[in-house]
């Protein structure tokens, strides 16, 4: 892998995910992280995720989730709940306010990647990879 690619591919990442984080917590006063976190809470089964399966899925160590549940849960947007089979598991249920939230900020991340991803297909050096990723 050639590192000057990499480095391309790092900036994109960074000027789309400032993008979406700037314009959800504008719009809907709502973090990135927590925003990933309410999609995966909506499509898991039941709405719950055991903390550390939510931390995997969006990319964080189990301080940084523990902190982001308690953001959503202070919100009332998830709650946290014991495993009925191991009661030192813990679970993150999305709550019915969880989902129409996730379901109101859906419209603006969809608008927000795709404006920024066109945005970033004018800078020569981007052009070629967001080219790939809309492939």
């Amino acid at each position: 892998m050639d590192p000057a690619r990499w480095d391309e591919l790092t900036t994109l990442h960074a000027r789309v995910e400032h993008d979406l984080e700037r314009a959800l917590k504008r719009t809907h006063n709502l973090g990135l992280s927590e925003y990933r976190a309410l999609c995966h809470l909506s499509t898991a089964h039941d709405g719950e995720l055991r903390m550390q399966d939510l931390a995997a899925r969006i990319g964080l160590n189990q301080s940084s989730v523990s902190r982001l549940a308690a953001r959503l849960e202070a919100d009332g947007l998830t709650r946290r709940d014991l495993c009925p089979a191991d009661r030192r598991g813990v679970y993150t249920v999305i709550t019915d306010e969880g989902r129409r939230t996730q379901s109101a900020a859906a419209p603006t991340y969809t608008e927000v990647l795709t404006a920024s991803l066109a945005t970033q297909a004018t800078t020569p050096a981007l052009a070629p990879l967001v080219t790939a990723l809309l492939a």
